[in-house]
């Protein structure tokens, strides 16, 4: 007989990136005391990844647990980035209510329709809670009114348009349920989630369900399955099966069972329905496999996630420069390491490539490909990427593509510009309004159509523009693109560069190396500011010779190099070009190095 279980709650923050989820756990775990005296002075604890410490952003969805009033609240702390959208989906289906953050000026923005979408597709119910309260130019209410017509196009149910609505600075670590009303702490957010939070109802006297939903690793019980109990006792030691997707049940021994407890994983030795847990001591367990009584399979549904957008080609560093850097450089080491990333990160798809060195890798968006690369590159690995491109589907017997929402905040000088790029690349404008100076913009476009705009947008917006996009489904193929608007400068010669060869080409080009950097012939060592492709001599030196010059030399004055990210890299390689990533190193190369065999 299924049963409400009063004593815990299962809550998830989801928000658009940069709304402030993490922060406002933070102000959760001081305010119940889950902190440590050291870790109070530290801020997003929960992003213990360094590339998520680096970058702002949560890249994995993590969980904990705080006590409050006698009950235990589970909280899971998500992405807001739409590239990981699939951390998400997978910890939605483990909560029983969501705490919808809302930022009190930006408003309802891409990621937040998409997160609130799944969160009512698994019928839960939003608390909103109106963050960054505390900025002057902060627009509360016309923030609710914003979030309640979403509600409405999503076609949420009448006891999920009954959202209670809180206002907070998680930075301050205050909360209140009126606008006007003075904050102390962050106690009327936690009293709402226990009276609006609904308590699991479960089973706990029938037989064992319990799914994989996320897979870690700690390095002294190697692989953890994070996951919550559906149904029954799951206990320390007990004899289970698990139930993978394809094959037979296979039997394994629980060795060691964790709860959460503030950022601290404690050994238990049971957990019933409804309790979120960790089990160590299966290798084999892949994410959406059910853990069940041996005496009683019974499976649960897999876990649905959308399907990837964007591909890139990845195989081994085929540079004069390849294995200088790195410790694993062969197709097989590479291969091993991304087919384990795609155990552990469903969103992650590997396949063959065009030869047997090569492996298409899909996922989520240019971002996610990204953090793989940087993740493969601090781990030793040298490895070259091609350009990335669009998955297109059949649907309805029509070729579709991926499209975006994009929203884009810009000063009213530069709209003029932005419209003209998007439209261009097969973008149509939805809005425009106008705040205090600022045009915000909303288009949908092709994803194909996003490739390298970045970089273009902010040189058109001098740095000041914001530029916002998640994906939004598959449209008919909107037509051809144009290609990109620029060349590259390309080394000709082996050797170091020189201040005297580069002086005389940086009036034509954007460089990307500097003076006494080692390059090869085919190697992209610049942008021209022209369309089409130029083969230069960077390591011509000044010729001496014995006669005295009558005039004085000039210094060569070299403009500082671009620098290269992986994200920008990827943007602006075509496809006949690629990334090549080692540890220490990023560079741009041709495919065909000799440039007589590029021109055939």
């Amino acid at each position: 007989m299924s049963e409400p279980r009063k004593d815990i709650r299962n809550v998830a923050i989801i928000a658009h990136v940069d709304h402030g989820k993490t922060t406002l756990l933070d102000g959760l775990l001081a305010q119940t005391g889950a902190l440590a005296v050291r870790d109070q002075e530290t801020t997003r604890v929960m992003d213990s990844e360094d590339l998520e410490r680096e970058r702002g952003i949560t890249i994995l969805s993590k969980s904990t647990a705080i006590d409050f009033e006698g009950v235990k609240v589970q909280i899971f702390d998500t992405p807001g980035h739409a590239d990981f959208g699939a951390e998400v989906e997978r910890v939605l289906g483990m909560v029983d209510a969501c705490l919808l953050l809302v930022d009190a000026v930006e408003g309802v923005m891409p990621q937040t329709r998409f997160v609130l979408r799944k969160a009512l597709e698994n019928g839960l119910l939003p608390i909103v809670v109106v963050n960054k309260i505390d900025r002057p130019e902060q627009r509360a209410e016309a923030v609710v009114d914003e979030v309640f017509d979403l509600l409405v196009e999503l076609d949420a149910s009448d006891q999920q348009l009954e959202f209670p609505t809180l206002f907070a600075s998680a930075k301050a670590g205050i909360a209140f349920r009126e606008l006007g009303e003075p904050g102390k702490d962050l106690r009327p957010l936690l009293e709402t989630i226990l009276e609006r939070a609904p308590a699991p109802v479960v089973s706990i006297e029938a037989p064992l369900q319990f799914q994989a939903v996320t897979l870690d690793y700690d390095d002294f019980l190697g692989r953890l399955v994070i996951g919550r109990v559906a149904r029954g006792t799951l206990e320390r030691g007990a004899t289970v099966a698990r139930v993978p997707e394809a094959g037979d049940p296979e039997r394994f021994r629980v060795t060691k069972l964790l709860g959460l407890k503030g950022l601290e994983r404690v050994e238990i030795e049971s957990a019933r329905a409804g309790d979120i847990v960790l089990i160590a001591g299966v290798d084999s367990i892949e994410v959406g496999d059910t853990i069940c009584d041996p005496e009683q399979i019974d499976p649960l549904p897999r876990i649905p996630i959308d399907p990837p957008t964007v591909r890139v080609q990845i195989a081994p560093n085929t540079s004069p420069f390849a294995g200088r850097e790195g410790r694993f450089v062969t197709s097989r080491q590479i291969g091993d390491r991304l087919r384990r990333e795609s155990l552990g990160n469903v969103s992650i798809d590997l396949e063959s490539g065009s030869s047997p060195e090569t492996f298409e890798v899909a996922g989520r968006g240019e971002l996610q490909i990204a953090v793989l690369i940087e993740n493969l590159r601090r781990e030793g690995y040298e490895l070259s990427v091609s350009r990335p491109e669009i998955i297109a589907r059949e649907v309805d017997g029509k070729r579709c593509e991926p499209v975006e929402d994009v929203v884009i905040e810009v000063p009213e000088a530069a709209t003029g510009v932005v419209i003209e790029k998007m439209v261009a690349r097969r973008g149509r404008m939805l809005s425009m309004d106008q705040r205090e100076g600022n045009a915000r913009l909303t288009f949908v476009a092709p994803s194909r159509g996003l490739f390298g705009y970045r970089s273009e947008f902010l040189t058109d917006t001098r740095g000041e523009g914001v530029l916002h996009r998640t994906v939004r489904g598959y449209e008919p193929h909107a037509g051809e693109i144009g290609a990109r608007g620029v060349g590259a400068i390309i080394a000709s010669e082996p050797g170091r560069t020189t201040a005297h060869a580069l002086n005389s080409i940086q009036e034509r080009a954007n460089m990307f190396v500097g003076a006494g950097v080692e390059v090869y012939e085919g190697q992209v060592v610049g942008e021209n500011r022209r369309p089409g492709d130029m083969n230069v001599n960077v390591c011509r030196a000044k010729k001496l010779t014995n006669i005295r010059a009558a005039g004085k030399d000039e210094a060569a004055v070299l403009t500082p190099p671009r620098e290269i990210s992986i994200e920008s890299a990827l943007e602006w390689i075509a496809e006949d070009e690629l990334l090549e990533v080692t540890p220490e190193s990023l560079r741009l190369r041709k495919r065909i190095l000799p440039a007589n065999l590029r021109k055939r």
